[in-house]
């Protein structure tokens, strides 16, 4: 039997990346999983690729900075399940640059996204997660959250506030019997870090510090959301996966 099989999933930022390929895994396993992304029709494109093997998969317009895109969205899940049982809170950016230099309308963007729109995210999926009676929240993290890098302070830091959300959201939510847990990829090769790997300094660097020596791929990662979304991992809550190929490992 699927893992995820008749249950309702819901992944943002699933239009393209690592959040397209959880969607995809999702809906593998089972799962009927509204696609939602700020670029519609990149949701439209990983949800027509769903259903073209075979999957179920509706596509949403969000942007999870913006408050009324997200009650928009969860109104149209309950409308048309009345539960969400798998949330997985990936949508998220980097605007890269010296802190330094980091204007306050970037420091804003991208604490927006990754913070502001977990959080609302979290908050706003509670009563439909509640519902399942199984609900699982998903807060896609980053080992950065970990580890400082040149032109990454602002995404570390917003990265690092969503571990210590998750905590304190598994603590609120296990009453309700939501597991909440945190995946941290490791560098994975897709449009967001597209940049920063293919200079060959940076790459030397960066395999260097990779027990595994190479850099994860979309589904190392997609595996992973899908067991914390199973009963495999039914008593796993508060906890943080990292999906690194051991750079937090080293030193």
């Amino acid at each position: 039997m699927k893992r995820l099989e008749g249950r309702i999933a819901l992944v943002t930022g699933s239009g393209g990346g690592i959040g397209r390929g959880i969607a995809q895994a999702c809906a593998a396993e089972g799962a009927h999983v509204h696609v939602a992304d700020i670029d519609g029709a990149a949701a439209e494109s990983t949800a027509e690729q769903i259903v073209k093997v075979g999957g179920a998969a509706t596509a949403m317009a969000v942007d999870v900075s913006r408050g009324q895109d997200v009650t928009a969205m969860f109104r149209a899940v309950a409308a048309a399940h009345g539960r969400i049982d798998v949330l997985v809170n990936n949508a998220g950016l980097n605007v890269r640059g010296d802190f330094r230099h980091m204007s306050d309308a970037d420091w804003v963007r991208i604490r927006e996204v990754n913070l502001d729109g977990v959080v609302r995210v979290a908050r706003d999926g509670f009563d439909l997660l509640k519902a399942s009676g199984r609900g699982v929240l998903v807060n896609v993290a980053s080992i950065m959250a970990h580890r400082g890098l040149r032109q990454l302070t602002a995404y570390t830091a917003t990265k690092g506030a969503v571990l210590a959300l998750t905590k304190g959201l598994a603590v609120e939510y296990a009453p309700y019997n939501i597991r909440v847990n945190a995946l941290a990829p490791g560098f994975v090769e897709t449009a967001l870090t597209r940049r920063a790997l293919s200079n060959p300094g940076i790459n030397k660097f960066l395999l260097e510090r990779t027990l595994l020596r190479r850099f994860g791929t979309v589904e190392d990662i997609a595996k992973a959301a899908v067991f914390l979304a199973s009963d495999d991992a039914a008593y796993i809550t508060g906890a943080e996966l990292a999906v690194d190929g051991g750079m937090t490992a080293g030193l």
